[in-house]
């Protein structure tokens, strides 16, 4: 359309902000027009809930001066009518003449015709003026409910917990995100939900909106005939097109609503486009951001004279991290196509759940669901869009990552869902000159969306930068710009003991939530001290403050270590005394422990004081340290067994315990070869031989587990040691911060076999004095609960108000199998607003 002269865009959301980006981009020189009824220019919607985080992030998109410097003219206002054959706009205070009018109008959100949905208190998850009025009223309030258990839904639940309400989520489907999991998912995603002490009601449907004597929210009340009591409702229950402005155009319709357009994007007029969540293409309405996109492309390249652009419809697959528990979708996840067969893995200990949809031969794949770890969304995801044959059984691809290049796995996947970037892409911006995160946005657009791929993007780009010989920002944070590793070496050197000897010496401001944590650990990796030492308590995280794991209900764990799961019948005794005096609920862990769960604040001093009399230390399962050192019986007992597994177990136990490193690392000792302490998925483990121990690095289980590599073969015990002392001195000071052993040997420049030359060989020059490090360490250790015992003053922070010794009277238990656990929210006490109904 080359005598197009003026445009104008009625809507300015992400759809409609990128349709500017996507006009100016081809034509710099266009008269574009963007009305908007927000006051607000175009923000990023997808991050809504980061709007409640410290400090408020700015979500927007552009500004005016931006635009002013396109030549793109932003109005406020709504557009009341529209002449199409005058081809005009009018809104409130002006008439605006068009060429082209596109309609991203957007969707608004559903709100069920309850009676009272317009009750104080009662809200709709949308806006930035919506979240201002729900931050002002979350201040009168304690309770929250969120009314739709789809991805929205679950955003806003993080939201209202974000404002310090008790949040519950309310979904009338059998599942939560019922348009994107199947049953299986939904339950894990729904039991990840819980564990962050959300509420969850699935195949409720809610009838009444319950109001208390001022009108206001007081609770709901389902078919059921139960009742939840809540003072502050969201709805979140779908969402609508906004097509009142077509309609009243006289524009075609769909029969449920949205503007049906065809493949350009062109409404029943040829001079009006619509794009995003108002238009219906094909029958269907697209509610995420990257088809929105793909419309604005589309109706860019078409205004602008490419008749060949066409929008064929879009990939609804999706990844996302909601409320930390990764979760994606992709393709046929729900097995519609005729003949499509499923597999599925369900690792309830790892809380994963993986399930690919196969074609009906098996031979490709063509959709799957991933909950609690989605590293694989890249590869599996490119294998469904591409239909490429397998050349691996399928179940293989459940198990890990897809190795690049193996047969099965995609060559150049998907990393930016949102913007359909592949990782080819990428590599050829980095190439091209894009150097860093912001030039790789501005040319791929990968990250623009809802800014899940960018760790990826971030890696792929620090491994091309390096192949092109260019310096790469490893910095811990803005506050200390130097690496984990040069930070622990900066301290070493200069001796540094305190927080702000290392904060004056070497970094900038106050620091923060990475930096803090990280030097606290370098402090206690190097010096040893009480970590909640004057100047180091402030520094710790949660669970280290406490020196115990926070529960979902705000009670704490206790877990004494117990060396090799070897334990006498005195402490098995002096463990049930305690239990049983402090009504705690007992439970053997996997790393052969007992964990002494339901514990108050002020209880842990004196429950530890008891254990500490009775012979136990500290078990750090609350720290970035040793947990546990797994053990079968061995020889001693085990027919099959050939060496003494529970006495190295134990000596190793006891050697390493306390050691603060940059992640938790656990270790298994097996007897045999039979493996029956799983030495193989820890990050170091040990096998017997009859001629010694095969001793492997690298290994670990969680969301995503990874064989260990082995790294020497028939090791006396002596030489072990040896070589334990260097590998886990070395891993201190050279890993990154948070990094498990696998991932560091994952990254390391040479592998295991650069490992193996620094820890055998000694090729740099450095077993000496890892080995010093390691007597040192050995030397100084002390109980952390002991000193903390005898740091009176310091147990004044094991108290659950500042200003008053009463104990937190609110947690409710529930007996189970002659034990004590945490109520569930239906099995609590009803509120006292809901005794006179």
């Amino acid at each position: 359309m080359q005598a197009t002269q003026h445009i104008v865009i009625v809507g300015n959301g992400m759809v409609g902000h990128r349709l500017t980006e996507d006009l100016h981009a081809r034509q710099p020189h266009l008269k574009i027009t963007v009305l908007s009824e927000e006051r607000h220019v175009a923000y990023d919607r997808v991050q809504l809930s980061h709007y409640f985080d410290e400090p408020r992030p700015d979500l927007s998109l552009t500004s005016h001066a931006a635009y002013r410097g396109r030549g793109v003219s932003w109005l406020h206002g709504k557009a009341l009518s529209v002449d199409r054959a005058a081809k005009t706009v009018t809104t409130a205070d002006r008439t605006l003449n068009y060429d082209v009018l596109v309609l991203a109008t957007g969707s608004f959100p559903f709100v069920p015709p309850l009676e009272h949905s317009r009750a104080p208190g009662v809200f709709v998850y949308r806006t930035l003026d919506d979240l201002d009025a729900m931050m002002a009223h979350a201040k009168t309030v304690k309770t929250g409910t969120v009314i739709g258990g789809g991805l929205l839904g679950l955003e806003a639940a993080a939201a209202l917990q974000k404002l310090g309400l008790k949040a519950s989520v309310v979904e009338f489907a059998p599942r939560l995100m019922p348009a994107q999991l199947d049953d299986a998912g939904g339950a894990l995603l729904r039991r990840f939900i819980e564990e962050l002490d959300i509420s969850v009601f699935t195949g409720a449907s809610t009838q009444e909106i319950l109001l208390n004597g001022a009108g206001a929210v007081r609770g709901l009340r389902f078919a059921d005939g139960t009742e939840l009591a809540t003072e502050l409702l969201v709805f979140s229950a779908g969402i609508r097109p906004r097509d009142e402005l077509a309609r009243s155009m006289g524009l075609e319709v769909g029969e449920r609503g949205g503007i049906l357009i065809d493949d350009q994007c062109r409404s029943s007029d040829p001079a009006v486009y619509a794009v995003g969540e108002c238009a219906l293409h094909a029958g269907r309405i697209y509610g995420l951001v990257a088809p929105g996109y793909q419309m604005a492309r589309i109706a860019a390249g078409h205004i602008l004279g490419d008749a060949s652009a066409r929008f064929a419809g879009a990939d609804m697959s999706t990844k996302l991290k909601l409320l930390g528990v990764e979760v994606g979708s992709f393709g046929d996840a729900f097995a519609r196509t005729p003949g499509a067969r499923e597999i599925a893995m369900h690792d309830n200990v790892a809380g994963t759940y993986k399930k690919l949809v196969l074609s009906a031969d098996g031979t490709r794949v063509i959709g799957g669901v991933l909950v609690g770890d989605t590293s694989q969304y890249g590869e599996l995801s490119s294998l469904a869009k591409d239909g490429e044959l397998l050349s691996v059984p399928a179940a293989s691809l459940l198990v890990g990552v897809v190795a690049s290049g193996s047969a099965g796995a995609a060559s150049n996947p998907t990393i930016c869902s949102c913007e359909g970037v592949r990782q080819g892409t990428i590599c050829e911006a980095v190439v091209g000159g894009a150097h860093d995160i912001a030039a790789l946005k501005a040319c791929t657009r990968a990250g623009t969306g809802c800014g899940g791929c960018l760790p990826n993007v971030k890696d792929i780009l620090n491994e091309q930068l390096a192949l092109l010989g260019q310096t790469v920002d490893k910095s811990l944070c803005e506050h200390y710009r130097y690496t984990r590793q040069e930070l622990f070496d900066l301290i070493r050197v200069k001796g540094h003991r305190t927080w702000e000897e290392v904060l004056e010496a070497h970094g900038s401001g106050q620091g923060c939530e990475l930096c803090k944590p990280a030097v606290a650990s370098i402090l206690a990796s190097q010096h040893n001290e009480y970590i909640l030492k004057d100047g180091l308590a402030p520094l710790q995280d949660t669970n280290d403050a406490y020196l115990a794991n926070i529960q979902k209900n705000g009670t704490y764990s206790v877990i004494p270590r117990v060396p090799g799961g070897e334990i006498t019948p005195a402490k098995l005794m002096a463990l049930g005394q305690v239990a049983q005096k402090y009504g705690l609920y007992c439970k053997i862990t996997g790393g052969q422990r007992i964990d002494l769960l339901g514990a108050r604040l002020d209880q842990l001093p004196p429950i530890w004081a008891e254990l500490t009399l009775a012979g136990f230390e500290s078990g750090h399962a609350y720290g970035k340290s040793l947990r546990t050192v797994k053990s079968c019986v061995g020889s001693t007992w085990c027919r099959y067994g050939v060496q003494d597994s529970t006495t190295l177990a134990i000596e190793l136990e006891l050697r390493y315990r306390g050691l603060r490193s940059p992640h938790k690392f656990k270790a298994g000792v097996s007897g045999c070869t039979r493996e029956c302490a799983e030495a193989q998925s820890k990050d170091f483990g040990l096998i017997a031989t009859e001629r010694g121990w095969n001793l492997f690095v690298g290994g670990n289980g969680g969301v995503t587990p990874r064989h260990a590599q082995l790294l020497a073969q028939d090791l006396d015990a002596e030489t072990l040691t040896r070589y334990l002392d260097r590998f886990l001195m070395y891993y201190i000071r050279t890993a990154d911060r948070l990094q498990r052993t696998s991932s560091w040997l994952d990254k390391m420049d040479g592998g295991i076999e650069h490992l193996r030359d620094v820890i055998i060989h000694d090729s740099l020059g450095l077993a000496a004095e890892l080995e010093a490090a390691m007597r040192y360490h050995i030397a100084t250790y002390a109980c952390e609960w002991k000193e903390a015992l005898e740091d009176k003053p310091g147990l004044s922070r094991f108290k659950h108000f500042i200003n008053s010794d009463e104990t937190d009277e609110a947690i409710v238990w529930i007996t189970e199998r002659e034990q004590p656990r945490p109520a569930f929210e239906h099995e609590m006490t009803p509120l006292p607003m809901f005794a006179n109904d």
